[in-house]
């Protein structure tokens, strides 16, 4: 299987002026823990997390140490004071960060994020955003035992699935994942209410090739708008 097999598609992204407050809102109405800045191409210029969000609050406790603790620290440091008191996303982003193919196999997309110690990476398509692969889209993935399917269909059915939900059931596909292995489909992600839960395995039990629908699909939390 390979990025496009696993990603999550329509991925939420920010610009880079997008505000900090504006960030925060985001990641808390779509129950994701990071959004990719792109510029007005979709190309990715850098990814904003909860971490970076976190330091702002963590400068609000540093504020109250001693004067003297701060003597022998040296005052602060300038890349530091940025990112904990920036307030647009070019400011408190991640520059310059790792992206794959869509057609880079699993094993290497997990050890890549290993290996660089991160939880997520953009996939690009001529240099422009088309997903995102998280560590659980991985584990769903590698979940999945498979045989190679005959001409390459599970990503037709996939897409096939993902374009009948986007269209025609009111559902917030990008909270949504879907893996396909031999027209045996997962589906995982958070929907509103049963309703849609209903829509989504029915979008799927329709589409050609699909010979069986698990639904795994939970309920976003209330007060909540997932990766």
């Amino acid at each position: 299987m390979q990025a496009a097999d696993v990603m999550t598609p329509n991925v939420i992204t920010v610009s880079p002026d997008s505000e900090v407050s504006e960030i925060a809102s985001l990641l808390l109405e779509h129950g994701i823990s990071a959004v990719p800045v792109v510029d007005a191409d979709d190309k990715v210029l850098g990814i904003v997390s909860e971490g970076d969000l976190m330091r702002r609050v963590e400068n609000d406790t540093d504020q109250h140490k001693s004067w003297w603790l701060k003597l022998f620290s040296g005052g602060g440091n300038a890349v530091d004071y940025v990112k904990s008191h920036g307030r647009k996303a070019s400011e408190i982003m991640t520059p310059h960060p790792l992206t794959i193919s869509e057609d880079e196999p699993l094993h290497h997309i997990a050890s890549l994020l290993e290996k660089r110690r991160i939880k997520r990476v953009p996939v690009v398509r001529d240099g422009r955003l088309v997903g995102i692969v998280s560590r659980s889209n991985l584990l769903r993935g590698f979940s999945v035992s498979r045989q190679p399917a005959a001409g390459g269909d599970d990503r037709a059915i996939r897409d096939a699935i993902l374009k009948e939900v986007d269209q025609n059931t009111g559902v917030v596909v990008d909270r949504l994942n879907i893996i396909v292995a031999d027209g045996k489909v997962q589906l995982w992600g958070l929907v509103d209410s049963k309703e849609q839960r209903q829509a989504v395995q029915v979008a799927a039990e329709n589409i050609d090739g699909v010979t069986e629908v698990e639904n795994n699909l939970g309920f976003m939390p209330r007060g909540m708008g997932g990766y």
